[in-house]
């Protein structure tokens, strides 16, 4: 049950990275069609100074990768607990729930982003990792290492 447990971790790694190449390729295009001079940019420049400079729906997709370095970075660790510890067909099971609860989030919000569906696509996620986080503490913190075999 463990690569069962970890797949869906795999997938979204693998969908954050499809994230990054999105953004990259969608990005340096609308920056070079604004005019900035990418070759005498100013140091030090980040992601948030483009805010304004190219267009809402370009800056979508930064935004949503930046959302997939943060919340699923609890569902990495949340995982490797339960699969380490003893993962279940439900842990399996709440995995891929939030990782396809992600990827359709990561979808939306980079195409439409319209709050009003985004926003309960990531609150069932979040159900999702609750779910997950409880397993990882139940499977922890109440594990009686006297039921283990010798």
């Amino acid at each position: 049950m463990q690569a069962q447990m970890l797949a869906p971790a795999a997938v979204l790694v693998a969908w954050s990275l499809v994230m990054l190449f999105w953004m990259a390729f969608t990005r340096f295009p609308a920056m070079s069609k604004s005019g900035m001079d990418l070759k005498n940019a100013k140091p030090g420049g980040r992601g948030q100074d483009l805010e304004g400079v190219v267009p809402d729906n370009v800056q979508w997709k930064s935004h949503n990768y930046a959302h997939l370095m943060e919340q699923p970075t609890i569902f990495y660790a949340a995982v490797v607990i339960i699969a380490l510890m003893g993962a279940s067909a439900m842990d399996a099971l709440f995995a891929w729930i939030y990782v396809a609860l992600r990827i359709v989030h990561s979808v939306w919000q980079a195409t439409v982003n319209r709050v009003s569906v985004r926003f309960p696509l990531f609150l069932l996620g979040t159900l999702a990792l609750t779910y997950l986080a409880w397993r990882a503490i139940a499977l922890t913190l109440f594990n009686d290492p006297g039921l283990a075999p010798a």
